[in-house]
């Protein structure tokens, strides 16, 4: 019979195991950074899977042939023309050539990697898309377009500015490097104040928290519609999303129309609140709004709304307060808010075992995760549109672009404590607890089922955050009514979609608590598209939602001394 090891020999290992784990986790966090964040083994073992499939299915290799033959062979033009469709060559001056074969060439490439990597029998489709994302970086890398020597928009103006386009887009270059590395937002974000012309409807701050501010909004209204309104935005970023300019502004658009409205401004962690965990994001935040607004207008229900990552939040909060019976609720809304993260779309290509690991070590090392870290991820998702044409307007045609009200919030980054954002990965993305009725909150399971009161769920036909097709997943875990909402743009332009801005549409149809559910295509063919913003469908909904009755608006705060500072208050201001 084997020995049991002393106490002293188990407590050596244990020690020297977590000294092992420690340098372990140095090292992941050296390889990230020196990876963009990118796990090398999640990148090899989707390269050995595709390749080995590939190498051992003739017939995929004889199709990819025939269309390299195919492509080599036959010229495209007019509506055939693959190069017609790609923004990257809507220049005039691609039609002439050589430029117009390159970029013809170019496409084709494009095309036939994509087939390379995908539908190669026995792959595993995480795999598929993994690689045909890293072959998509590396043509996007050798675009024509992306270099000044085969663009002809670029010859032509460095033609007739004499070179004077590229001596301003290095000067560009040589200040956002400079910028970067002292730590200063991008130029043109000076034009943008907190509390003049962003995050200044008028307001005070009636709570604060190790976490959170709760911002109350003065009312502009003789009478207010009984049941406030609480916004939980996402702690990814600034809250002000909500608060843009006051053209835009969701909160002064609801104060405006009669609600009393609160909002949640998250605190911007550092290392020192590393262990903050999804729990405490829910108690010290949903939980500590609503008991704050309950103590502000007692007896009163109210309507919540969660926005990205928010509404997620806020889903788990308001099944955990079904669960224990608390009817504080009047409705609740989900502006782009996952669910169930089964499909959680192009986000996927950096979340599996492999890369959740190195990221973990990353947070270990810091304490947090920076919001430049997840900025990497999205930008190279859409290198296109955030990198690749940046860089041509900017530092080839030097030409700067305006920086919008948007882009100011885009550029104000928060951090992520470690224990919080590790928690999000595992318990959701990759175990999907909440869907599954598996996420536990003091010490028993909740179930989005529970919730009965209304639904009023928004997607984005353009969200590579959320897509909605995943959002629209709540129908599908609910039995209550849901109101479901799809409107134009992406997952930020999308939500600030303000009434009469150009161009917006949107879809819209209600399921009943005893309706047959459709799948969200068949939910497609069933609503028909609208013109204009979809603030205003919320907003007679919320209208319904509420008591007929009208009232005197409340006082700010619950007494004189939980009125704090001015909005948009402290925590919005940290850097």
């Amino acid at each position: 019979m084997a020995r049991e090891p002393s106490p002293s020999v188990n407590t050596l290992n244990g020690e020297r195991y977590a000294a092992l784990r420690k340098l372990g986790r140095v090292r992941e966090a050296l390889v990230a950074s020196a990876n963009l964040g990118l796990s090398p083994e999640s990148m090899l073992l989707a390269w050995m899977d595709w390749a080995v499939h590939l190498a051992d299915d003739p017939d995929k290799r004889i199709e990819l042939l025939m269309r390299l033959v195919q492509g080599l062979r036959v010229p495209l033009s007019g509506a055939d023309d693959p190069v017609a469709a790609d923004r990257r060559f809507a220049h005039a001056a691609w039609q002439a050539e050589p430029f117009h074969s390159w970029a013809q060439a170019f496409v084709l490439a494009d095309q036939w990697w994509y087939h390379a990597s995908h539908q190669v029998p026995g792959t595993t489709p995480h795999h598929e898309d993994v690689v045909g994302f890293v072959a998509r970086q590396w043509l996007d890398l050798l675009a024509p377009s992306n270099n000044p020597w085969s663009n002809p928009e670029v010859l032509e103006q460095t033609r007739s500015q004499g070179g004077a386009n590229l001596l301003r887009g290095a000067a560009h270059a040589l200040e956002d490097v400079q910028r970067k590395a002292a730590g200063l937002p991008p130029v043109g974000s000076a034009a943008y104040v907190l509390g003049q012309n962003l995050a200044c409807t008028p307001g005070k701050v009636v709570l604060r928290n190790a976490l959170v501010e709760l911002i109350q909004y003065s009312p502009v209204t003789a009478t207010v519609y009984a049941e406030p309104v609480l916004l939980v935005p996402a702690w990814i970023m600034k809250y002000y999303i909500l608060d843009l300019s006051p053209h835009n502004s969701l909160v002064r658009w609801l104060v405006a129309h009669g609600h009393t409205v609160f909002c949640l401004s998250w605190r911007n962690v550092t290392a020192a609140q590393r262990n903050l965990g999804l729990e405490d994001y829910r108690r010290l935040g949903v939980m500590a709004a609503i008991d704050a607004i309950s103590r502000i207008v007692p007896g009163r229900k109210l309507h919540a709304l969660g926005y990205c990552l928010g509404g997620t939040l806020l889903a788990m909060a308001a099944a955990a307060m079904a669960r224990w019976g608390d009817d504080r609720l009047a409705s609740v809304t989900l502006l782009a808010a996952q669910t169930d993260f089964t499909e959680p779309g192009e986000l996927q290509l950096f979340i599996d075992d492999a890369q959740v690991h190195m990221l973990d070590s990353v947070m270990w090392l810091r304490g947090y995760l920076t919001a430049e870290q997840m900025s990497v991820a999205f930008q190279m998702l859409r290198s296109n549109d955030l990198i690749w044409s940046r860089v041509v307007r900017e530092y080839m045609l030097g030409e700067r672009q305006p920086l919008s009200d948007l882009m100011a919030w885009n550029a104000d980054s928060t951090r992520m404590p470690q224990r919080m954002h590790s928690e999000y990965l595992h318990r959701l993305y990759l175990g999907n607890d909440l869907a599954a009725g598996r996420y536990v909150v003091d010490g028993h399971p909740v179930a989005l089922q529970n919730i009965r009161v209304p639904l009023f769920v928004v997607g984005t036909e353009r969200d590579h955050v959320a897509p909605w097709r995943s959002v629209y997943k709540i129908h599908y875990l609910s039995d209550t009514e849901v109101v479901f909402l799809l409107t134009s743009g992406g997952h930020n332009a999308g939500i600030v979609s303000e009434p009469g801005h150009p161009g917006r549409h949107y879809r819209t149809h209600t399921k009943k608590a005893s309706a047959c559910c459709l799948s969200a295509d068949e939910w497609l063919h069933t609503a028909p598209q609208q013109a204009g913003s979809w603030w205003p469908v919320w907003q007679r909904w919320l209208v319904r939602a509420s008591s007929k009755r009208r009232v005197a608006p409340p006082a700010m705060g619950a007494d004189p001394s939980t009125v704090l500072d001015d909005a948009p208050g402290r925590y919005v201001r940290e850097r």
